[in-house]
């Protein structure tokens, strides 16, 4: 990619961010298991880290998708993952749709704020017996007057416990389920919306995840994005910047680990000499960082097409699988080489080798990455039928 002055600067202000407001604090955040997302959230928006790609009308900077895509590659230098995913859920999970597709009312009501800062969302999609196969979820909306009213529930949700509103995908009509799902906005604040306690996941530790319950939550029509029925397809493209994000963002997180352990293994000392005087270790590193490199030209080139508006739905599937496979590999070859001290809870490859494994499964996992890329290839078998 062709890199400008102004990717540059815009770069240099992510990482100084991430230096002065994240990495003084990720042990803290990490030990009590939430960060003030309120108060991040604004310093971030008062930057116009919030709203990169959106449209100037409602506060965003309205450049290209590839400014984002620097923007998540520097959020990788963050010493947790927790932050960074809070942040890519504002930024390119839970307001893309209402961006490309909402009312002006909708953009107002919820974007402008999400954009300054004001507002912390979240998605809901997932479920408890439908995570990757977002068409089997179960949550209704249906009509009652002007209204719908929401009843089922969403899992695994970041942000949930802190946010101002979901952008929630439900069932709005006994249709097949790519066209019986809508998008709708719903404020957290409403009725009938409760939650679960913080969820205690193996990594991303200093996000807050819970699940959210909803019993005949009421919210008016005109809070759905767009036409009746088309949320499956609005969610299908929000999901390639889902991945899109999550490919750049893993990649300089990856660059870190292989880092520090080329510190460690150059200070500590085994049988008389430096642990990355061995072969077998700094051949290792020098095959780690190839592939985060290809990785890198992957993830580029789908930003790049992107951009110029083509179908990036391989791609992106191909980056995502990628990067949450790559991530198990280095964080785990890394860990190794740092014996012991790698199996400690604090050590910074121990929280990455947690913190990572979440890729190869939030956003779709890596057998439906591996099934829409068959598909494009035109090698997935159709479904058998008697």
């Amino acid at each position: 990619m062709k890199f400008t002055a102004e990717h540059e600067a815009l770069r240099k202000t992510v990482r100084d961010f991430v230096e002065k407001e994240i990495n003084p604090h990720c042990d803290e955040w990490e030990e009590a298991g939430e960060f003030p997302i309120h108060d991040i959230f604004k310093k971030l928006g008062n930057l116009g880290l919030l709203g990169i790609q959106k449209p100037e009308e409602y506060g965003g900077m309205g450049l290209d998708y590839s400014y984002n895509l620097v923007a998540a590659e520097e959020l990788g230098t963050a010493h947790c993952g927790g932050v960074p995913l809070a942040i890519g859920v504002q930024t390119d999970m839970c307001t893309p749709a209402i961006s490309r597709f909402g009312s002006d009312e909708l953009k107002r009501t919820f974007l402008a704020p999400a954009i300054a800062g004001d507002m912390v969302g979240c998605i809901g999609v997932s479920e408890v017996a439908a995570g990757s196969d977002v068409a089997g979820m179960k949550t209704t909306a249906k009509q009652d007057g002007d209204d719908y009213v929401i009843n089922g529930s969403k899992m695994w949700i970041t942000n949930s416990p802190k946010a101002d509103f979901i952008c929630l995908l439900a069932n709005t009509s006994d249709d097949k389920p790519h066209k019986n799902k809508s998008l709708i906005v719903v404020p957290m604040n409403t009725p009938g919306i409760s939650f679960s306690p913080h969820l205690n996941k193996l990594g991303m530790r200093s996000s807050e995840t819970a699940q959210i319950f909803f019993d005949d939550v009421r919210v008016p029509q005109r809070y759905r994005i767009g036409a009746e029925g088309t949320g499956f397809m609005m969610q299908m493209l929000q999901f390639q910047e889902e991945r899109l994000w999550g490919a750049a963002n893993v990649i300089k997180a990856l660059e870190h680990c292989i880092n520090k352990t080329i510190e460690y293994c150059r200070e500590r000392k085994t049988f008389g000499q430096p642990l990355i005087n061995n072969q077998v270790i700094h051949f290792r590193l020098a095959e780690l960082q190839t592939e985060v490199e290809a990785l890198r030209a992957l993830t580029y080139q789908a930003c790049e097409l992107h951009i110029e508006g083509k179908d990036v739905t391989r791609l992106a599937s191909m980056a995502k699988l990628k990067a949450g496979r790559l991530g198990r590999e280095v964080t785990d070859s890394c860990l190794q080489y740092w014996g012991g001290n790698g199996y400690m809870w604090e050590n910074p490859v121990s929280r990455a080798f947690r913190d990572v494994r979440l890729v190869s499964i939030g956003g779709g996992a890596d057998e439906i990455m591996l099934g829409i890329i068959c598909k494009m290839m035109g090698t997935l078998p159709g479904k058998q039928r008697d």
